[in-house]
């Protein structure tokens, strides 16, 4: 079998079972490909980092439909469908896979274009951290993951720089 006459198609799974599809499918011979990013969350005031699927309850599996059995996909422990158009599985463009894998850090998380829905003098509220329920002015981003506000404490405006996930519109 050569990788030339593989395609590319998509499997939906279970919910939260994307992780066990793919070993199951991998066991099996597939080559899987599950692209992640890296989700911080918050909780009982810590800040975690996990890997989440970009598309959540889908991945990619490369067949070859002429040499390999792919009607096994449907029964994978984990799987629920293939995307298919009538009988066949719809395939999916290379290019799509080698722009996520272009976009990957070293860690192998795909990098979100985090593209601040603020514009300059926005009105915020800060919703997480040591200035929670604070109202302020958004300023702008500083990278890709620290915005600069303009709160008002104790009646003058104090510059603040903060995670862009403590904010939400005022």
């Amino acid at each position: 079998m050569t990788p030339s006459t593989q395609q590319w198609y998509v499997v939906q799974t279970h919910p939260h079972a994307e992780n066990k599809a793919a070993a199951h499918l991998q066991r099996q011979g597939f080559e899987v490909y599950l692209p992640r990013y890296a989700r911080r969350r918050r909780h009982a005031r810590r800040t975690d980092v996990t890997a989440s699927p970009l598309f959540p309850r889908y991945l990619f599996v490369a067949v070859d439909l002429v040499h390999q059995r792919w009607r096994v996909i449907r029964s994978t422990v984990g799987v629920t469908n293939l995307v298919c158009s009538g009988d066949e599985p719809t395939p999916v463009a290379r290019s799509i896979l080698s722009r996520l894998k272009q976009r990957e850090d070293t860690a192998g998380f795909v990098q979100l274009n985090v593209t601040p829905h603020f514009s300059t003098g926005d009105g915020i509220r800060v919703v997480g951290g040591a200035f929670s329920d604070c109202l302020g002015l958004f300023e702008s981003m500083t990278d890709s993951e620290r915005v600069l506000v303009l709160l008002d404490l104790l009646g003058r405006k104090v510059r603040v720089t903060m995670d862009i996930d403590t904010i939400e519109a005022a």
